[in-house]
């Protein structure tokens, strides 16, 4: 184990972080909120303290294998989220600091699940840091740290593949760094665009940064008790409807397009499926929920529309209480909770390219029981697909239903209904953010215990690094010599 690496990447991270807080800092100075600024004062001398500690010798040894991006990836998403909630504590907004805990998980990790009842008393300075929590972790801030160091080892892919989440994680050029500066050029200038096409509908400014910020990592933090709902436009629903799609394809295709490939975009074969599930979740709600908007074939489809695109993306924003509509409508919902979005984007859930191939695998294995001597090819996005690759889907499917089962035994102390635990669980490890019963649309994480939180915490990391590299923090040949 490459350890001087790792704590000077750790080191470099806790000083990206410290620097992130200036942003709120700068917007509790605007709004005149001297009271929050000692919180954010604190955190950042304690993150530059360490930060400069650790980071203070360069690594004569560069290199990083497998092991160390795995750990890396793994232990700093832990750390980002404790020192993360310490303004959140040292403000007393959220004075506890498990319940601070969970909720910056869930910003960092973008699920949008909240412990809060009346969100709307937070001040402009958190609010500000809550919803930028989701910006930062959309793409990854591994992956941010990547862009803005001095060029590392090759090997630095293997930190790239730990984060961004998928079956697979190519470099889109031949550098790591360069690979990860795109990436986040790409991730800039779409927030840029979604926050100027709210300011056109009329949402403040404030106001419009922090639901693009939610947008963008599909996190659906919600800054307003009824979430997007308080604005009732059908104009506002309609672009950040849009742009959760958008932000939840994988952004390769993005680089694609701006090199005029436009080929390789159509020819996705995730993309053809992403849009699919889409197309057919969004008509088969509309036609479901009609009466309960007045049979109004627009209204209904503005609603179905909207709440498809935030749970696919694992956004979590609301337009309506779904807890409401009927259970066909609610079962669809949650059957793409699972699925979540396309691999390389900012979205959570199994991925639609592993939907897609395990599908594509079992009627392959149907068809082989009909003719056992035939040999067929598993082909996706045109590529016969290695059977690394899909052992590696298998064995992902396999800890992902034991540690989802494990969740709902522990969370089931809790003494709530089924609906609440299993939905909480799928939510939490989806990182989508409102779930079904106790924590649906207009309730909250607040009743559960804390050690169902820490879990549901767990869960969140788990489910947007891709489970592994949390499972291997507790294994201990990960820190045995060789």
């Amino acid at each position: 184990m490459n350890y001087s690496m790792i704590f000077y990447l750790v080191g470099n991270l806790f000083k990206v972080e410290a620097s992130l807080l200036l942003l709120p800092v700068a917007v509790g100075l605007i709004y005149r909120e001297y009271d929050t600024l000692p919180a954010f004062f604190v955190t950042i001398l304690l993150l530059l303290l360490l930060g400069l500690v650790l980071s203070f010798r360069p690594p004569k040894d560069r290199t990083m294998r497998a092991r160390e991006g795995f750990f890396i990836v793994g232990i700093s998403w832990i750390l980002l989220s404790v020192f993360g909630a310490l303004p959140f504590v040292f403000s007393r907004e959220i004075p506890r600091f498990v319940d601070a805990f969970f909720e910056t998980v869930s910003g960092f990790t973008t699920t949008g699940a909240s412990i809060l009842t009346n969100v709307e008393e937070l001040s402009h300075s958190i609010l500000f840091w809550r919803s930028f929590t989701h910006w930062v972790g959309g793409m990854g801030v591994l992956v941010f740290v990547l862009a803005i160091l001095p060029s590392t080892d090759a090997k630095t892919l293997y930190v790239m593949r730990a984060e961004v989440p998928g079956p697979t994680c190519d470099k889109l050029v031949a550098k790591v760094r360069r690979t990860a500066l795109i990436l986040y050029a790409i991730y800039l200038v779409m927030t840029v665009i979604l926050i100027l096409l709210l300011l056109l509908g009329g949402m403040p400014l404030f106001d419009s940064i922090l639901h693009a910020f939610g947008t963008a990592g599909t996190g659906g933090f919600g800054i307003k008790a009824n979430s997007v709902e308080f604005y009732q436009s059908a104009y506002l629903d309609a672009v950040i409807g849009i742009f959760m799609i958008l932000f939840g394809t994988n952004f390769n295709l993005y680089y694609f397009l701006l090199l005029g490939n436009f080929s390789k975009v159509f020819k996705s074969e995730e993309l053809r499926w992403y849009l699919g599930i889409i197309a057919a979740a969004v008509g088969l709600i509309t036609v479901n929920i009609l009466p309960l908007y007045g049979n109004n074939p627009l209204k209904s489809f503005r609603y179905a529309f909207f709440q498809v695109s935030s749970i696919i993306t694992t956004t979590g924003f609301t337009t309506a209480d779904y807890g409401n509509w009927p259970v066909f409508s609610q079962t669809i919902l949650i059957i793409i909770m699972f699925f979540g979005a396309m691999a390389g984007s900012t979205g959570g859930g199994i991925k639609i390219s592993r939907v897609a191939i395990l599908s594509k695998s079992a009627l392959r294995n149907l068809r082989s029981m009909l003719n056992p001597r035939s040999v067929r090819t598993l082909k996706f996005e045109g590529k016969a697909l290695e059977k690394q690759t899909l052992a590696g889907i298998h064995c992902f499917l396999t800890i992902y239903v034991i540690l989802f089962l494990g969740s709902v035994l522990i969370l089931s102390v809790d003494q709530f209904d089924h609906v609440s635990h299993l939905t909480a669980v799928a939510s939490c490890f989806n990182n989508i953010g409102p779930a079904l019963g106790v924590c649906g649309p207009v309730g909250s994480y607040a009743p559960f215990s804390g050690l169902s939180k820490l879990i549901l915490s767990f869960d969140m990391l788990a489910g947007r690094l891709e489970i592994f590299p949390m499972l291997l923090l507790f294994l201990p040949a990960t820190y045995r010599k060789h």
